[in-house]
């Protein structure tokens, strides 16, 4: 009979344990050279959910874009750091014209924003003349300037509400995200609201079969669902908000599994946040915006060295796009942050 020694599973070797200590170090020494340059600097540094895990943690504020909007409405910082996408530095220069804004990776675009030019938004406009311009934060200055009002998923029923009653009609137009604008229309009836057909590839991505899936599995999980999902997922919803809103309903619930239809940042800011409890992505492999992830801590080092272009909007559109960002300032939030019973 043979004798089969005993498994002995590789240790990591010397040199193996020193890379990662070796990598370890520079990354807190880059994250303690950013805090020191963000101090130097007197700058703001903003992150979207929907970024890495270590880049909202080195950022001043995290949230939605209706949030991070509001945040550098009011900053008195000399420069400003987006990690986000484009349209987002681009609201933020617009609300701080007379200030330095850096997207932190100007590669970093938004496909939904780029469904809609300032073209097609005048050629949707005339085929319903009259009617007043809904535009969701994810369009671009030139769309904005043509448009009369402004909103996020966080405020967009209130936003849609406003616009409806300050203009005397019944009827709205709503670019570019039809999701966005199917849900608004659930939470304000008594407006018709008539949307562009865009939508967000990442939300669009995530599969219904795979949320039933994961509620099969986890049957005492509540599922939180961003606006930009599809109905059919929608419709399953124990919660419906934006990001910072279904951050806020995970961590007031007692419910100790979540299921998060959103980007995957969500998950991840959760799960760092409350490691009690479980988060999970449905479709998790496709629930990962890709623009949103290209931001490093090596892009907000460089953006506050001023190895970057900052933001600049062309002069005919500041006004008119300011105008219209700013309506959704003078709109009061109403938006739940419970689970449903």
């Amino acid at each position: 009979m043979s004798h089969c020694p005993p498994l002995v599973l590789p240790s990591a070797s010397p040199a193996s344990s020193g890379m990662l200590a070796s990598a370890n170090e520079r990354k807190q020494a880059l994250i303690e050279e950013i805090h020191t340059l963000k101090r130097e600097k007197n700058a703001l540094i903003l992150a979207h959910l929907y970024e890495r895990v270590d880049v909202q943690d080195v950022a001043d504020v995290w949230g939605d874009s209706l949030g991070l909007s509001q945040r550098a409405a009011e900053t008195d910082a000399d420069l400003i750091i987006f990690c986000g996408v484009h349209f987002m530095a681009e609201t933020a220069k617009l609300l701080n014209p007379a200030k330095t804004v850096y997207l932190a990776n100007p590669n970093a675009g938004c496909p939904m924003a780029d469904m809609i030019t300032a073209k097609d938004l005048e050629a949707f406009k005339a085929k319903h003349p009259g009617l007043p311009v809904l535009a969701y934060v994810n369009t671009s200055a030139e769309v904005k300037a043509l448009s009369d009002y402004c909103c996020t998923s966080a405020n967009a029923s209130d936003v849609a509400r406003f616009a409806a009653q300050e203009c005397g009609v019944g009827e709205i137009l709503f670019v570019p995200d039809r999701n966005l604008a199917r849900y608004v229309q659930t939470q304000v009836p008594e407006v018709k609201i008539t949307y562009y057909e865009g939508f967000c590839p990442t939300h669009m991505r995530m599969e219904v079969a795979d949320v039933i899936k994961l509620q099969q599995q986890y049957p005492e999980a509540a599922l939180l669902v961003h606006p930009e999902c599809d109905d059919p997922i929608k419709d399953l919803a124990d919660f419906i908000g934006s990001t910072t809103a279904i951050v806020q309903a995970a961590k007031a619930s007692d419910k100790p599994v979540f299921i998060v239809a959103t980007e995957d940042g969500v998950s991840q800011r959760l799960a760092a946040d409350c490691p009690e409890k479980l988060f999970i992505t449905p479709t998790r492999a496709s629930a990962i915006c890709p623009n949103m992830k290209l931001t490093r801590l090596e892009n907000i080092r460089n953006s506050l060295l001023g190895n970057n272009t900052p933001i600049e909007i062309a002069p005919h559109l500041v006004e008119p796009a300011t105008r219209c960002i700013e309506s959704m300032m003078r709109v009061p939030r109403g938006e739940k942050v419970r689970l449903n019973p």
